[in-house]
């Protein structure tokens, strides 16, 4: 076979195989043997993920590191110098206010008071005596056996010694006060710490302190914010101030979060730290459990105020272009429309935004390569894509 011949025959191949890749492209897009089939649109549309919008409240809340402090702490001191006589609590031990903590050596205390209850009993024997000679001197008057002049002066003496007996009752209340300063009682309810004496140790009022007691239930905890969340914190008044509610979220012992504790803001620093533009505040928690103690480190979230029925969707179907936001919102015709929205507010995975109806459906997974005006056809959601089952509260205040 000459040349030519070959060349011929090549040709003829080369055309019977384009014409062969040409139909097998046509059945193999559709499965139905047609190139322009219901199988090329498929083709030519996006598999995506939805949510469909939902109307619920959310809270606008402010997120701080924070530290558990005490109510009250109460440094215990005697109010004389003596010495200690007895130790009746242990140390960490937890007291109730008014309980028996040290009774100190009262035997002087003890002496005065009995000093000065006999001075009372004497100086009431002489006012009794006076009572009686003026009451002899009215009636002598009355028979003029003695004059004005001398009832006058038994008079006098009968007041002055009222006086004196008067002065004794004041006399005996105050050494009954320094006797009870030798029993040392709690003066609030909380935790002892370190007792610093022992039995027959010497004590005074400038001395170290007995004991310290914390207040632990309820217990407070401290935290900063910025300046900026002043105006959300002054809100409409004082009233409205103190009912802030707060959530205190720490660590158990085995490393997993623990249940979250509420309470309410109770104190709004009247000034703001100029060096470091934060404001301090103060929240009290109901703590019977003892589950806060002082000096532990705890996240704190402050509910500033809350948005009534919004729209609210996964922050993950947000597509951020600077500062705009916008989402792919699936029509009925199955196509996709890129429409702007403005965030509210956003919680954990969760956001709150206005430009959205409740029911639409936006798109979650597959907005990567969408297109304004794109067709879709919607995927079932795989297990970990819809981060919007229930608001998680670690957002921070818009």
């Amino acid at each position: 076979m000459n040349t030519r011949a070959r060349l011929g025959w090549t040709v003829a191949v080369v055309a019977v195989l384009a014409a062969g890749a040409w139909w097998w492209q046509g059945r193999g897009g559709s499965g139905e043997g047609t190139p322009g089939g219901k199988g090329a649109n498929a083709a030519r549309s996006q598999a995506v993920t939805v949510f469909t919008v939902r109307q619920q409240d959310m809270p606008v809340q402010a997120e701080a590191a924070g530290t558990v402090v005490p109510l009250n702490t109460v440094e215990v001191r005697p109010q004389v110098s003596t010495t200690v006589r007895s130790v009746a609590i242990q140390e960490g031990q937890f007291v109730r206010q008014g309980e028996l903590l040290f009774t100190l050596d009262d035997r002087s205390d003890q002496a005065n008071l009995e000093k000065a209850r006999a001075t009372l009993l004497r100086d009431q024997a002489t006012l009794a005596d006076l009572e009686r000679q003026w009451r002899r001197n009215q009636e002598l008057l009355a028979q003029n056996f003695v004059s004005q002049g001398a009832l006058d002066s038994v008079q006098a003496q009968r007041d002055a010694q009222l006086a004196l007996v008067a002065s004794d009752k004041a006399a005996v209340r105050a050494a009954e006060v320094s006797l009870g300063y030798n029993t040392v009682r709690a003066p609030l309810s909380g935790r002892a710490g370190a007792i610093a004496v022992h039995p027959g140790s010497l004590v005074s009022p400038t001395g170290e302190a007995l004991v310290t007691i914390s207040q632990i239930d309820p217990i407070g905890v401290s935290f900063t914010l910025p300046e900026a969340q002043l105006p959300a914190l002054l809100g409409e008044g004082p009233a409205q101030r103190q009912a802030l509610p707060v959530t205190v979220l720490r660590k158990a012992a085995d490393g997993r979060m623990a249940e979250p504790l509420t309470g309410q803001l109770s104190f709004l620093d009247n000034t703001v730290d100029s060096t470091s533009g934060t404001i301090k505040l103060k929240a009290r928690l109901s703590n019977p459990a003892q589950a806060l103690w002082p000096g532990q480190y705890v996240t704190v979230r402050l509910t500033l105020r809350t948005l009534k029925d919004v729209a609210v969707l996964p922050q993950a179907a947000l597509i951020i272009k600077g500062e705009a936001r916008e989402v792919y919102v699936v029509g009925a015709d199955q196509k996709a429309t890129l429409r702007p929205v403005t965030v509210l507010n956003n919680d954990g995975a969760l956001a709150a935004v206005s430009g959205l109806k409740p029911g639409e459906q936006v798109v979650m997974e597959g907005k990567e390569n969408l297109r304004p005006g794109g067709s879709v056809h919607v995927m079932p959601a795989t297990p970990a894509a819809p981060a919007a089952s229930a608001p998680s509260g670690a957002g921070a205040g818009a």
